[in-house]
């Protein structure tokens, strides 16, 4: 017998139902896989939008709004009304000084209400909104106009606003926006940010000279922590030596951030970023925080993982091919509730909000898209 025969003989022993679950764990998810899983979510958004037009602006302000109105168009439903009525809304939340914000968060909520303005930009509608959204941002990173000087550890970062102490979430959130406004890479505020967020890396050497990196283990190295200020803290805890364990959300974080900053891929930080992605690669949780921000890294991942160009295949450290976005595919639609949004057991970051997870996932799909 050939060995042609002998393959299509074992072939036939296999279920067909076999073949169809292999082949989908290996290949991105289809364009009706994702209709099904974003039609429910868009169902349960327009049920739960407010009659401003906003979602759950108890929640600081315009930012769920933001964040639900760009998942909607990178959805494919910008010329849905509910997406109109939402940008009204978030008009309405646009500041004399160029913010975007209620009276907290002025930082967080700009920069996503410019991403979702950025979005929504066909002809040059929203120009003058990001532009002077971008100027307001750079205003708020602590630099020398603030008094603060590269040597230190607040420098080029980015908080809550323009007094609270800088950190990484915020401050990817930060280059994002600055991004999406189509600031060129070689801004002086770009540059900032970059030592900043090198400084919250676990990578001792030339980009981080601080104390804490120096005690990094091998197993957190290439990872990122959510500040370096005060000392440094991370949300995944402290090793026994006395280091700062690296977390999920802020690696890849982290590595989004180096990315749309034009740090180039073949740079020693990027490479270590991707070394801790690979060593750490899971769906099941989010690392260093079990369930907490689930959602929040489901969404940061699908970003980082596309801006980084690879492809849709992730070899982790032992070899294992990953098709990452079935993976998140898969993640997400396995946690979606019947009434078609997503709730974590964990409420800390806000994520007991439908509306707010709804977002995350949608964003994250956005990502898993062929474009």
């Amino acid at each position: 017998m050939s060995v042609r025969s002998v393959i299509a003989l074992l072939l036939s022993l296999i279920p067909t139902s076999s073949l169809v679950m292999a082949q989908e764990s290996t290949s991105s998810p289809t364009a009706a896989e994702m209709r099904a899983v974003t039609e429910k979510a868009v169902a349960y958004l327009r049920s739960h939008q407010d009659p401003d037009g906003s979602w759950s602006k108890r929640l600081g302000g315009p930012g769920v709004t933001a964040l639900v109105t760009a998942a909607l168009i990178r959805s494919g439903y910008g010329d849905d009304p509910m997406v109109a009525k939402a940008l009204k809304y978030l008009e309405g939340s646009v500041k004399e000084d160029g913010g975007i914000y209620d009276r907290q968060l002025a930082n967080y909520t700009t920069c996503v209400a410019l991403m979702a303005f950025k979005e929504a930009n066909t002809n040059g509608k929203y120009d003058g909104i990001i532009k002077r959204a971008g100027e307001f941002l750079k205003g708020l990173q602590f630099d020398e106009k603030k008094g603060v000087q590269s040597s230190q550890v607040e420098y080029g970062g980015a908080g809550y606003d323009g007094r609270s102490r800088p950190d990484l979430s915020n401050t990817q959130f930060f280059v994002q926006a600055l991004q999406s406004a189509g600031v060129p890479k070689d801004d002086p505020a770009f540059k900032r940010a970059l030592v900043f967020i090198s400084r919250c890396q676990n990578l001792p050497g030339e980009h981080n000279e601080l104390e804490y990196a120096k005690k990094t283990t091998p197993e957190d190295r290439g990872g990122f922590i959510y500040t370096p200020v005060g000392g440094g803290k991370s949300n995944a805890g402290t090793t026994s030596e006395g280091g700062l364990r690296s977390a999920g959300i802020m690696t890849y974080a982290g590595l989004l951030s180096f990315l749309y900053a034009g740090v180039d891929r073949q740079d020693p930080r990027v490479l270590a970023a991707v070394d801790w992605i690979k060593r750490h690669y899971t769906l099941d949780e989010n690392p260093g925080q079990g369930q907490v921000g689930l959602y929040y890294y489901y969404h940061t991942m699908g970003k980082a993982l596309a801006a980084l160009e690879e492809g849709d295949t992730l070899t982790d450290s032992k070899g294992a091919k990953h098709n990452w976005k079935r993976d998140l595919f898969e993640a997400i639609k396995k946690r979606q509730t019947s009434e078609g949004s997503w709730s974590n057991v964990s409420d800390r970051f806000y994520e007991g909000d439908g509306n707010l997870c709804a977002a995350y996932c949608l964003l994250a799909l956005s990502y898993c898209r062929s474009r």
